[in-house]
């Protein structure tokens, strides 16, 4: 199978504290990327010397796939039809967008995004269709 898979954060963050997605991941059909908005998401959260190791590890072992310009554009727009039509806060839309990037750019490559988070993603499907499975 050719099909594209990103791993969401809450897929990898998930199984890095209870390993309990290694099994799946390992035997992931597909060709594995990376995105640099999960990696971005990481880094952030990274702030022990193994959690560093990890995302760096993490981020040469496959190519990352990037938002474009389209799809930043794209991200806004999307972001203030959520706001309209769920009158959500700023500091959610904030929590939001980068999940919508997320699914924008797998959207674009023809991808499949794999993840636990399946409220803001399925949220997120109502305005731009993407593949996703929910683990």
């Amino acid at each position: 199978m050719n099909e594209i898979v990103i791993f969401d954060t809450s897929v990898l963050v998930d199984n890095q504290r209870t390993r309990r997605h290694s099994e799946r991941m390992a035997g992931c059909p597909g060709r594995i990327r990376n995105s640099s908005v999960v990696l971005a998401e990481l880094w952030r959260g990274a702030t022990q010397p193994a959690e560093r190791h990890f995302v760096r590890a993490l981020e040469e072992s496959r190519p990352v796939l990037t938002p474009t310009e389209k799809n930043w554009l794209e991200s806004g727009k999307i972001l203030g039809k959520i706001h309209a039509d769920h009158g959500f806060e700023p500091r959610k839309l904030r929590e939001l967008h980068f999940d919508v990037l997320i699914a924008l750019t797998v959207r674009s490559y023809g991808a499949k995004l794999i993840t636990s988070n399946r409220a803001d993603y399925e949220l997120i499907r109502e305005y731009r269709d993407f593949e996703m499975e929910v683990w």
